[in-house]
């Protein structure tokens, strides 16, 4: 069994609930730190799901702002985080571990 860090996701927010990242077929995954930063002038509100379920929902943060969340969250193989914000100028950077 390896163990491998990952960056699982790193991208701009879209406006729409969109997957950020999939578990790999015959692996499992541990979701470990959540980053989110908000470039605007506006404050912005996010979504977070992991696997259809919202982990953090409607979370506010302040305009040029960032909020951490360091979490132990498995996902099994196929399921997904997806998320969406506000705004485009939020961005998810997302970080875990997968088991194969």
């Amino acid at each position: 069994m390896a163990v491998i860090s990952k960056v699982l996701s790193r991208t701009a927010a879209a406006t729409t609930n969109t997957t950020l990242y999939t578990t790999p077929a015959g692996s499992t995954t541990v979701v470990t730190n959540i980053v989110v930063a908000n470039n605007s002038t506006s404050a912005a509100t996010f979504t977070i799901n992991l696997n259809g379920v919202a982990m953090l929902p409607s979370m506010s943060v302040n305009s040029y702002s960032t909020v951490a969340f360091d979490v132990k969250q498995v996902i099994t193989a196929s399921q997904t985080i997806t998320g969406s914000a506000s705004t485009t100028a939020v961005n998810f950077h997302i970080s875990g571990v997968e088991i194969v």
